[in-house]
Protein backbone atom coordinates (compact mmCIF):
# COMPACT_ATOMS: atom_id res chain seq x y z
CA UNK A 1 0.00 0.00 0.00
CA UNK A 2 1.54 3.50 -0.68
CA UNK A 3 1.02 6.60 1.65
CA UNK A 4 -1.68 8.17 0.08
CA UNK A 5 -4.43 5.14 0.69
CA UNK A 6 -3.24 4.60 4.17
CA UNK A 7 -4.02 8.44 4.87
CA UNK A 8 -7.11 7.96 2.99
CA UNK A 9 -8.56 4.98 5.22
CA UNK A 10 -7.10 6.91 8.18
CA UNK A 11 -8.93 9.92 7.14
CA UNK A 12 -12.38 8.16 6.23
CA UNK A 13 -12.05 6.07 10.04
CA UNK A 14 -11.54 9.21 11.81
CA UNK A 15 -14.82 11.05 10.11
CA UNK A 16 -16.62 7.93 10.45
CA UNK A 17 -15.75 7.24 14.49
CA UNK A 18 -17.83 10.61 16.10
CA UNK A 19 -20.62 10.12 14.40
CA UNK A 20 -21.27 6.74 15.45
CA UNK A 21 -20.09 7.41 18.85
CA UNK A 22 -22.77 10.15 18.77
CA UNK A 23 -25.77 7.68 17.92
CA UNK A 24 -25.19 5.76 20.65
CA UNK A 25 -27.43 5.28 23.93
CA UNK A 26 -26.41 5.83 27.52
CA UNK A 27 -26.52 2.60 29.15
CA UNK A 28 -29.64 1.39 31.17
CA UNK A 29 -27.61 2.17 34.61
CA UNK A 30 -26.70 5.86 33.63
CA UNK A 31 -28.86 8.53 35.36
CA UNK A 32 -31.66 10.50 33.12
CA UNK A 33 -30.70 14.43 33.37
CA UNK A 34 -33.80 15.77 31.22
CA UNK A 35 -37.49 15.82 30.99
CA UNK A 36 -37.81 11.58 31.43
CA UNK A 37 -35.80 12.60 34.77
CA UNK A 38 -38.65 14.94 36.08
CA UNK A 39 -41.93 13.26 34.68
CA UNK A 40 -40.87 9.96 34.27
CA UNK A 41 -41.39 7.93 30.89
CA UNK A 42 -44.62 8.56 27.97
CA UNK A 43 -46.75 5.43 28.29
CA UNK A 44 -48.80 4.96 24.82
CA UNK A 45 -51.72 3.65 24.43
CA UNK A 46 -52.77 1.86 20.55
CA UNK A 47 -57.15 2.68 19.43
CA UNK A 48 -58.32 0.44 17.15
CA UNK A 49 -57.69 1.97 14.25
CA UNK A 50 -53.79 2.09 15.26
CA UNK A 51 -53.78 5.96 16.24
CA UNK A 52 -50.94 6.08 18.90
CA UNK A 53 -52.27 8.66 22.07
CA UNK A 54 -50.72 8.92 25.73
CA UNK A 55 -52.06 10.90 28.65
CA UNK A 56 -50.09 14.47 29.37
CA UNK A 57 -49.59 15.71 32.58
CA UNK A 58 -52.70 17.70 32.90
CA UNK A 59 -54.99 14.53 32.37
CA UNK A 60 -56.15 15.19 28.79
CA UNK A 61 -55.10 12.54 26.09
CA UNK A 62 -52.42 13.38 23.37
CA UNK A 63 -52.38 11.99 19.82
CA UNK A 64 -50.19 12.46 17.21
CA UNK A 65 -51.94 12.84 13.33
CA UNK A 66 -51.10 13.21 10.26
CA UNK A 67 -51.42 16.76 9.35
CA UNK A 68 -52.87 16.21 6.00
CA UNK A 69 -50.57 18.31 3.76
CA UNK A 70 -49.89 15.43 1.44
CA UNK A 71 -54.01 16.16 0.60
CA UNK A 72 -53.63 19.66 1.13
CA UNK A 73 -51.36 19.55 -2.40
CA UNK A 74 -53.14 17.13 -4.07
CA UNK A 75 -56.39 19.02 -3.22
CA UNK A 76 -54.90 22.23 -4.26
CA UNK A 77 -53.47 20.78 -7.49
CA UNK A 78 -56.88 19.01 -9.05
CA UNK A 79 -58.99 21.76 -7.08
CA UNK A 80 -56.73 24.24 -10.00
CA UNK A 81 -57.20 21.91 -12.68
CA UNK A 82 -61.37 21.70 -12.31
CA UNK A 83 -61.43 25.59 -11.57
CA UNK A 84 -59.32 26.51 -14.53
CA UNK A 85 -61.99 24.07 -17.11
CA UNK A 86 -64.94 25.51 -15.48
CA UNK A 87 -63.35 28.95 -16.21
CA UNK A 88 -63.34 29.21 -19.64
CA UNK A 89 -64.17 32.84 -20.22
CA UNK A 90 -61.54 35.71 -20.23
CA UNK A 91 -58.57 35.59 -17.64
CA UNK A 92 -58.46 31.90 -16.35
CA UNK A 93 -56.68 32.61 -13.03
CA UNK A 94 -59.37 33.55 -11.07
CA UNK A 95 -60.80 29.97 -11.74
CA UNK A 96 -57.57 28.43 -10.62
CA UNK A 97 -56.80 30.20 -7.72
CA UNK A 98 -60.41 29.96 -6.16
CA UNK A 99 -60.51 25.68 -7.27
CA UNK A 100 -56.87 25.44 -5.99
CA UNK A 101 -57.96 27.04 -2.34
CA UNK A 102 -61.24 25.02 -2.23
CA UNK A 103 -59.51 22.21 -3.40
CA UNK A 104 -56.24 22.80 -0.52
CA UNK A 105 -59.25 22.90 1.78
CA UNK A 106 -60.89 19.91 1.07
CA UNK A 107 -58.16 17.62 0.28
CA UNK A 108 -56.70 18.66 3.98
CA UNK A 109 -59.77 18.01 5.70
CA UNK A 110 -59.97 14.04 3.83
CA UNK A 111 -56.22 13.27 4.52
CA UNK A 112 -56.53 14.34 8.24
CA UNK A 113 -59.54 11.55 7.87
CA UNK A 114 -62.07 11.34 10.89
CA UNK A 115 -59.27 10.33 13.92
CA UNK A 116 -60.25 12.04 17.15
CA UNK A 117 -57.31 12.48 19.77
CA UNK A 118 -59.36 10.90 22.47
CA UNK A 119 -60.17 7.60 24.61
CA UNK A 120 -62.88 6.57 22.12
CA UNK A 121 -60.70 6.96 18.93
Amino acid sequence: MNHRSILLAAVACAMALPPATAFAKPPPWAPAHGYRAKTGSIVYRTTDNGVRYWKGNDGRYYCRRSDGTVGLLAGAALGALIGRAIDTKGERATGTILGAAAGALVGNELAKGPTRCDRRG
